[in-house]
């Protein structure tokens, strides 16, 4: 194990708190700790695995924590999709018996070549022919390697849209399907409609697209991936559920992909987040206590809330007991000293919020610990395990 994954996995073995109100209690903590319920992430990826017809995949770039891994690997997780080779070695040094799916469209040779020949990597995705070629060369052209071809169509209706990096045409990907093919590798096809997508019949057009590029390509995939983008019910959000997204896809690869064709699925913020809450301490009030300076911000957990308007849900704590009554808007800043950061909207608290109180932000499992910095000298959270994860209530 490196000596991040060590210290990960011996903080995980400390005995868990009974919630968020145990953890005040018995710590009475001066630092900023994420959260962590493992029943929580356990029964979201048991909704995965029993209702996708397909692999599913984790996305580890949305959270490579140790003790994640550890639990969607005991949930029955047996693949994940890795990006560089850090987290090739992170996730086989929890689960050695891990398929890896190395999916990032560009990587460096000596990534590839290292993922292949040491840690038996077999699965590698590309979106034109350098990248291909690059493949093939480090994999000394073994038939056994999976080429995946990911590909693009013009769209909105996600948080981000992928395909601004990544992505070849449909009509680049038929061609990379036959030289896949003529060079006798396993072809297959992915695609990302972008993450927090909101509409199931993105899916559906993805997948007839594939079915469009597999029938002029001549040559039948080992397998779809259908990506990620499933959506997270951040506060105000009204987003479909889970069950329709899959409804979406079983019916579309039906009516559009060969028979008994595979797919996948590669879930990293709808996996994860609602596993993972963050507990910031009030530092300082000022601005005749309209605004709240916080020891953790965007420089640390909430790095994402600079990026795309997605609402946390929020609840405020008075030692061990949830902190309630009328509620006022506050300015939230951060503990370093650039004014960037700070939460981009006005939250609602408790009107009489003090130094000393807590703000629980939930939802952080995805794209917080996983993006956060030593900015200013401020470390990033520690983790620290939950045995329930509570409910929050946001205005």
């Amino acid at each position: 194990m490196t000596g991040d994954i060590k210290q990960q996995w011996l903080q995980s073995k400390r005995k868990p708190h009974s919630c968020t109100g145990g953890f005040i209690a018995d710590t009475a903590p001066e630092e900023p700790a994420y959260l962590f319920c493992a029943s929580q992430l356990e029964s979201v990826a048991a909704v995965f695995l029993e209702n996708f017809h397909g692999d599913v995949s984790y996305a580890v770039k949305a959270n490579p924590e140790a003790r994640v891994l550890q639990t969607l690997h005991k949930a029955g997780v047996r693949h994940f999709d890795v990006a560089s080779i850090e987290e090739v070695r992170s996730t086989l040094a929890i689960a050695p018996d891990a398929v890896l799916h190395f999916n990032n469209p560009v990587k460096d040779l000596a990534a590839i070549t290292e993922a292949y020949a040491r840690y038996g990597v077999r699965s590698f995705a590309l979106d034109e022919t350098s990248e291909l070629d690059k493949i093939y060369r480090a994999c000394g052209g073994d038939t056994n390697v999976r080429y995946t071809v990911r590909f693009k169509l013009e769209h909105a209706g996600a948080a981000y849209d992928f395909g601004s990096k990544f992505g070849a045409s449909t009509d680049a990907a038929v061609q990379l399907m036959r030289l896949i093919h003529a060079r006798g590798g396993k072809a297959a096809l992915t695609f990302h409609p972008g993450s927090q997508c909101v509409d199931p019949g993105m899916y559906r057009r993805y997948l007839e697209a594939a079915g469009d590029i597999i029938a002029r390509a001549g040559c039948a995939p080992d397998l779809v991936n259908v990506g990620g983008g499933f959506p997270v019910a951040y506060a105000g959000a009204d987003v479909p559920t889970l069950s329709e997204f899959f409804s979406e896809i079983h019916a579309a690869a039906a009516a559009f992909l060969p028979p008994k064709t595979r797919l996948m699925c590669e879930p990293g913020r709808a996996m994860v987040a609602d596993s993972v809450s963050l507990l910031a301490r009030v530092i300082h009030v000022r601005d005749c206590g309209r605004s709240l300076f916080i020891n953790d911000g965007v420089y640390g957990g909430m790095q994402e809330q600079l990026l795309v308007d997605l609402h946390l849900p929020i609840r405020a704590w008075r030692g061990d007991k949830p902190l309630t009554g009328s509620l006022q808007d506050y300015h939230i800043f951060g503990p370093t000293c650039d004014p960037v950061d700070r939460l981009s909207r006005a939250t609602p608290l408790p009107a009489d919020m003090q130094t000393g109180d807590y703000i629980e932000f939930g939802l952080l499992g995805a794209y917080g610990s996983a993006t956060s910095t030593r900015f200013n000298g401020f470390a990033p959270a520690d983790y620290r395990d939950i045995l329930v994860a509570g409910e929050f209530t946001t205005p």
